[in-house]
């Protein structure tokens, strides 16, 4: 799979409206914290943006990462298990 965009978050911050926007435009958001692993559908069930920027915020106010758009999912946070089932093995 190759990338079509790719951005350092190091030179572009965005902060909660934006990445609430972005998260917002995605079918399936996934949010990896550690071990924990927790998929938001925000079509049938979309979360409270409140709720959706504790996942997806980090300690400095700006979209955590690593964050990849693959398709119309959003994945927020590093986890394994969620990289292979978004991209495959």
């Amino acid at each position: 799979m190759k990338a079509k965009e790719l951005v350092d978050a190091k030179k572009v911050r965005l902060g909660r409206d934006e990445a609430l926007e972005l998260a917002q435009a995605a079918s399936k958001v996934i949010v990896a914290r550690g071990k924990k692993i927790i998929e938001h559908d925000m079509k049938k069930d979309p979360p409270l943006d409140d709720d959706l920027a504790k996942g997806i915020m980090g300690p400095s106010g700006n979209l955590r990462a690593p964050t990849l758009k693959v398709g119309k999912t959003l994945l927020v946070g590093f986890h394994e298990d969620a990289y292979e089932q978004v991209m495959g093995k």
